[in-house]
């Protein structure tokens, strides 16, 4: 399922706009009201905000824009986790010390304990689902209230992003149902449950989760860690990308992604040049230039040594190298031609 922005599924949604607003200052009060407090710092670009809501029984979905670039710094969310799809263009974030970049069509997690920090490239639409920490200790009959049963962010999978669509479908769905029959609640509960189950099970398996007591509860939806142990190449191969993936901007070494796949540094370096015909450390190089690529292209404004330092490259020189070596042009070439 494609959710574009004027796909009839999200017309639920454009049915109850909560603001439109081509000024900088309308948009701050409204978001903070409905999502967090937070401090908004508009960049480059012509503001063209807008916010539409749905509810249901416990769980509210939100389509959000702010035209221009801007600079989100959210309070720790009290009680509840976010689900950021990019519909339009892309965001990054910084969530606990981890850095996650959200490309289109990808959806991110985020349930910080102390810090967190969006960047939303110009043009972004974002599809936002706020999920009530209630819900998740109900399914894992947990009675914790430290908010621990997801990790502070990380990205879903790409084998687990049409399963996530097609949640968000039925939840958009359900927004049109009406609430005539007497199983109407039950079936509302139904999707919120998959929503929480959804995210209970697909949560980043290379992250330290704290499981309380009730945590047991989900063994019946498969130990992550075991899981990949058994799994073939492909799996691992995956694993190892979406571990790289979620950590662009953080230092890694060939032992961190072995301890993330469970294999040995041989093996990862075997898949690699199986999958990809390249190191591990080229792959996630290559992987980390395109996403200053991509930053440059929606960003022409920024500065070229941020980009870099901001995907890992301490050295502009090396940088601008494996730049030309990669595209067959320096970045400065690319910020150029994006303002054309």
């Amino acid at each position: 399922m494609s959710m574009a922005t004027k796909a009839e599924v999200l017309s639920p949604l454009y049915r109850n706009c909560l603001f439109t607003s081509d000024g900088r200052a309308d948009a701050h009060d409204l978001v903070s009201r409905e999502l967090a407090d937070h401090v908004l710092r508009w960049k480059s670009g012509i503001p063209d905000a807008a916010l539409f809501k749905g509810s249901l029984s416990r769980l509210s979905i939100y389509l959000l824009r702010y035209g221009a670039e801007v600079e989100v710094t959210p309070r720790p969310f009290d009680g509840f986790t976010l689900v950021h799809t990019s519909l339009v263009g892309g965001a990054e974030v910084e969530c606990d010390g981890q850095k996650i970049v959200i490309a289109q069509g990808r959806t991110a997690v985020l349930s910080p304990r102390s810090h967190v920090r969006l960047r939303w490239y110009p043009g972004t639409q974002q599809l936002i689902t706020k999920v009530p920490h209630a819900l998740l200790r109900e399914l894992t009959d947990s009675d914790a209230k430290d908010d621990t049963l997801l990790p502070p962010g990380f990205l879903v999978a790409r084998g687990h992003s049409s399963q996530w669509d097609l949640i968000a479908h039925s939840l958009l769905n359900a927004l049109a149902m009406p609430a005539e029959s007497a199983l109407h609640g039950k079936w509302i509960d139904h999707f919120e449950r998959n929503v929480a189950l959804f995210l209970l099970s697909h949560q980043d398996p290379a992250c330290s989760i704290q499981r309380g007591p009730g945590i047991p509860a989900l063994q019946a939806l498969g130990d992550a860690k075991e899981s990949l142990v058994g799994a073939g190449d492909s799996k691992r191969m995956n694993m190892i990308l979406e571990y790289m993936d979620a950590r662009l901007g953080a230092p890694l070494s060939l032992e961190d992604l072995a301890i993330a796949a469970h294999v040995s540094i041989r093996t990862i370096n075997e898949l690699c040049h199986r999958h990809h015909g390249v190191t591990p450390m080229v792959l996630l190089r290559n992987m980390r230039l395109d996403a200053a690529r991509a930053r440059l292209r929606a960003l022409p404004d920024q500065s070229i040594t941020e980009t870099a330092l901001s995907f890992g490259f301490g050295h502009l020189g090396r940088f601008s190298g494996y730049y030309f070596e990669r595209f067959g042009e320096l970045p400065r070439q690319t910020q150029v031609k994006s303002t054309q």
